[in-house]
């Protein structure tokens, strides 16, 4: 992919004890974009990153960097990567100030008072820049880490899990740091366990499970493939079973008998609907009312990783 920040090509991971952490990952990262890594406890998110940022050596495969093989020439790479991990670490008794610059020098960057000052302003951290970290509250300490990890100027930022511990509000103040990093030009990678926060803000969004990359897709597109749409109809007189006539549709009664549920594709050239309401006036069914309901990417994502969707 020619446009491709950052290419992953064939990467494995197996520790000691045999597990197998990643299994041949390939993934293309498009520069300016915001990908969403979505994926269950223990299948593999971190371990990708931290191989991605030098943390972890990979058993196999390699990583490139603007096409530069980030193992043989590591200096391009970590000038270019930025991570916020998920653990909160910072110095107590640092000041936000101190802690932003000081990350700067261990870079190799030059001091530069108004890229900091500037960077704390983006982040809504200015007013806080005397204050010492163990003051602060666990979603200002969270831009903190974010401060850090942009105060050497990369191209890519790293987020994982970049809102766990924190509250809706704070939640949606970050998703909206993180649209301005993008419009700023940053490619930003994020972790998360929240498929609302992929499903606001990403452009492409790869689901892993079990150390394989089983899903990349536009957003969109994704929903688009595998959302699928359901037609609810609340009946007039409950049904104790669904009757034979129905047989020709995928329908599944419930609510006690009170609702007839008819799974479909939005994109099929037939829905199928029409037929189901005719055939549903010809046999006296009444209904009160009707609503459809499109998939949305949590469903997808459950449907991804356990194979079928959970009955309702």
């Amino acid at each position: 992919m020619s446009d491709a920040i950052l290419s992953i090509r064939g990467l494995r991971k197996t520790y000691g004890t045999g597990v197998d952490a990643l299994k041949s990952v390939d993934l293309d990262i498009r520069r300016g974009e915001i990908f969403a890594l979505l994926g269950p406890n223990g299948a593999g998110k971190t371990t990708l990153i931290n191989i991605v940022c030098g943390i972890v050596t990979p058993s196999e495969g390699e990583v490139l960097v603007e096409g530069r093989n980030w193992q043989t020439d590591y200096r391009h790479a970590r000038e270019r990567i930025g991570l916020v991990p998920q653990e909160l670490t910072t110095e107590a008794f640092e000041s936000v100030w101190n802690t932003t610059s000081f990350s700067r020098g261990l870079f190799g960057k030059p001091r530069n008072d108004a890229y900091v000052e500037d960077l704390l302003k983006r982040l809504s951290l200015l007013d806080k820049r005397k204050s010492e970290m163990r003051f602060l509250s666990g979603g200002m300490k969270r831009r903190v880490m974010i401060a850090k990890a942009l105060s050497h100027e990369p191209e890519i930022l790293f987020l994982d899990e970049p809102t766990a511990g924190v509250d809706v509000e704070l939640r949606r103040d970050m998703w909206d740091v993180v649209r301005k990093l993008r419009a700023a030009g940053t490619t930003i990678i994020l972790t998360t366990h929240y498929i609302e926060e992929a499903e606001e803000m990403a452009d492409r969004v790869g689901v892993i499970s079990k150390g394989e990359l089983i899903a990349v897709d536009e957003k969109r597109d994704l929903m688009a493939k595998m959302g699928k749409k359901t037609l609810d109809i609340v009946l007039a007189d409950p049904l104790a079973a669904i009757p034979s006539g129905l047989s020709d549709w995928n329908i599944e009664l419930c609510d006690d008998g009170h609702m007839l549920r008819y799974q479909f594709d939005s994109h099929a050239e037939r829905t199928g609907i029409a037929s189901l309401m005719r055939r549903l006036s010809d046999m006296g069914i009444a209904y009160k009312d009707l609503s459809t309901h499109q998939s949305s990417l949590e469903e997808i994502f459950v449907e991804l990783v356990h194979g079928e969707r959970e009955p309702a």
